[in-house]
């Protein structure tokens, strides 16, 4: 799965100069059918197609997917002001638009294209079909034709609705104890809620209107450019801007080159420094070292007449030591979390005696704040869901998941998903806690125990697919978990009710199981998804198939030394992430991230320039004016974004009908005479 980047640093304080995320104690709160408006779901629709696009296009390309929260709020703000200004001028009565409403909005968004990025399209369920199973090699130990499942709107939308809901019912009941006992920050769910709080005071709605025509300005210019490169993209995959040496035609063989994404530089302008800078690091590393120079031993430690996708050439290196980067980090951040976790509940048990013997001076200021603080926990707390309904619910997914999946993946066995479910509410609680810790989820290495464990326990016969079956169970699970008690922290800090949240994130989870895999079905029918020649290589996809045969096979097929310097790579991650815990603030904040290392070793080295030139933009821009760059950075990048992947529409419709672009351009060197 593709490495999601939070959004943590985007907004860390209100957009305006007043305290708008301080409630007053007069303020009307609607009753929690009214948050819920037939406006809202229709906008989050919408916005969910949209974002769903967007998503699949990042997770089949690079798999580096930015937080698409703020642009989320940003837009659904507005959609619902043009809508209800357009009825007013027609002489309509329009219902005001809240904060509340605009919190339901967020939360349906976020719940259905979390469905595009959680669901697999891009990662275990595009591991099964015959194309990743051709790219691995028939002949390849462990590699079988029978643990192939090509991808069909009928099962994944099936798969979909059977797996989807249950982490929204496992940790509903623990709502109040980790937004309100624990105080847990969830930094992108309180970012979130500064931003709608601030669009919803006169100051506040006057900055969104200028971030929103900032948005529609670059998304302008980012659809009209993607229009302009396809009429030059040829029929083929060297031609075009994307395939532009920029840095000269030695470079641009090992994919050093610019290619003219709107998406991936509105990527580096969302992402942090570090993530841009670490990305690039590991483009250098693979592309720039480590790849030429295992090039010059063809026909020592490996066969020189190898197809460019064989696993036992450069091919398997790039997979297995990117494999080894991600396993690395994923496994430090894993032990780190859950430790941290159990400290600071073994702390807050030891402090829950002493609470009565403290003894707070009330000041005015004080006193103000705990009133405020009142309000929310009794908002918070009124509209509450039965612990009862959330158990009856859970336990009933889990039946009828349980008498399904068997029917879509005959290799896994009922008693298989049944423990499945009985230990994923404690992983998705240890998620849930560190997500609201550090802003870090880790739902794809959850995935990824359960893709191991899982391949193991069937082995040969079956295990594959019972193994990227479990990942995606066990994913759904513990991501969706986690974006719920993200979404009740805003909900908490907006004053919005936990039933409106709890049936928005139903809603758009609803319309995600529909949505994603019809917006997914889109780029299959279209594009050639998974040619590792193509724009929409699906680098994940080779990556999980490798690891579930991994799981069963263990480690005999790897081509010569690639053990050796996947060890060394799983090491260093390990050490890299310690000293970014050891070392301080100022000197961690310079120490690359190893998972976003990873990407570039298997995908190349394109778009890590392209995120390198959105953050030098975005560093000259906080150098020049940081006030104005705080402010519009994230709507010029969701612009950017959003643009070049509404083009991915009308360009997948040209391709559905067979329009090819007019144009091929493409450069080679020149010939002297």
């Amino acid at each position: 799965m593709g490495t999601e980047v939070s959004s943590r640093n985007e907004i860390t304080e209100p957009l305006v100069g007043s305290s708008p995320t301080k409630p007053k104690t007069e303020e009307s709160i609607p009753p929690w059918r009214d948050q819920i408006t037939p406006r809202g779901i229709i906008v989050s629709a919408l916005l969910g197609s949209l974002f769903c696009i967007i998503t699949h296009k990042l997770n089949l390309t690079v798999g580096v997917i930015p937080s698409l929260n703020v642009a989320a709020g940003l837009l659904g703000f507005f959609l619902v002001k043009s809508w209800t200004g357009l009825l007013e001028k027609l002489g309509f009565v329009t219902k005001p638009f809240t904060k509340q409403e605009n919190t339901v909005i967020q939360t349906c968004v976020v719940a259905c294209y979390g469905l595009a990025f959680s669901g697999g399209f891009g990662s275990y369920m595009l591991s099964m079909d015959q194309r990743t199973y051709e790219l691995i090699g028939k002949d390849y130990p462990g590699n079988r034709a029978e643990d192939v499942k090509n991808p069909s709107l009928g099962w994944m939308i099936g798969f979909m609705f059977v797996v989807s809901f249950l982490g929204l019912f496992s940790l509903v009941a623990l709502r109040k104890v980790m937004v309100i006992d624990y105080k847990l920050t969830y930094p992108s769910g309180t970012a979130t809620a500064l931003l709608i709080n601030s669009f919803h005071t006169s100051s506040g709605a006057e900055l969104a209107g200028k971030q929103v025509r900032s948005l529609g300005k670059y998304l302008s210019i980012s659809f009209i450019w993607s229009c302009f490169k396809w009429f030059f993209s040829g029929v083929g995959d060297s031609c075009g801007f994307d395939n532009f040496p920029t840095l000269g035609l030695a470079a641009f063989k090992n994919t050093f080159y610019f290619d003219f994404s709107p998406t991936y530089i509105g990527c580096g302008l969302i992402c942090p420094h570090i993530v841009n800078c670490s990305v690039l690091l590991g483009a250098i590393i693979s592309w720039g070292i480590l790849w030429p120079y295992i090039s010059t031993k063809a026909g020592d430690w490996y066969p020189d007449n190898l197809e460019s996708n064989d696993f036992k050439g450069l091919y398997g290196y790039k997979v297995f030591v990117a494999i080894s980067l991600i396993l690395g980090d994923g496994l430090y951040n894993l032990i780190k979390i859950i430790l941290v976790t159990a400290k600071e509940i073994l702390n807050a048990r030891s402090k829950q005696g002493c609470i009565s013997d403290i003894i707070i001076p009330q000041t005015e200021e004080s006193s103000k704040l705990l009133m405020e603080e009142n309000l929310r926990n009794s908002t918070f707390v009124k509209d509450s869901i039965p612990s009862w309904v959330a158990a009856a619910g859970y336990v009933t997914l889990a039946a009828i998941s349980i008498a399904t999946i068997p029917s879509i993946f005959p290799q896994v066995k009922w008693y298989l998903v049944l423990v499945s479910y009985i230990i994923a509410p404690a992983l998705a609680f240890c998620n849930s806690y560190g997500t609201g810790l550090t802003d870090w989820s880790l739902a794809s290495t959850y995935g990824k125990i359960g893709l191991f464990v899982f391949a193991s326990l069937v082995g040969s016969n079956g295990g594959v697919i019972a193994g990227l079956a479990a990942c995606g169970v066990m994913m759904s699970i513990v991501s969706t978990a986690a974006d719920l008690m993200q979404d009740f922290k805003t909900g908490y800090l907006t004053l919005s009710s936990p039933r409106s949240m709890f049936v928005s994130q139903l809603i758009g989870t609803a319309l995600g199981c529909v949505i994603a895999p019809l917006t997914f079905w889109l780029y299959w029918t279209a594009f050639d998804i998974g040619s590792p020649d193509g724009v929409y290589k699906a680098p994940y996809a080779v990556i999980y198939r490798e690891m579930a045969i991994l799981g069963v096979e263990g480690f005999s097929a790897l081509p010569q030394h690639c053990l050796e310097i996947c060890c060394v790579f799983f090491v260093a991650a390990l050490v890299i992430n310690l000293l970014r815990d050891v070392t301080p603030k100022s000197i961690s904040a310079y120490i690359p991230i190893p998972m976003a290392m990873a990407v570039p070793f298997y995908i190349g080295a394109y778009f890590a320039i392209d995120m390198f030139v959105g953050t030098a933009i975005l560093f000259v821009w906080e150098r020049l004016n940081k006030k104005e760059a705080d402010e519009y950075a994230g709507a010029v990048a969701s612009g950017l974004i959003c643009g070049d992947g509404i083009w991915t529409v009308p360009s997948a419709i040209l391709s559905i009908f067979r329009i090819d672009p007019p144009i091929c351009m493409y450069f080679k060197p020149s010939v002297s005479t």
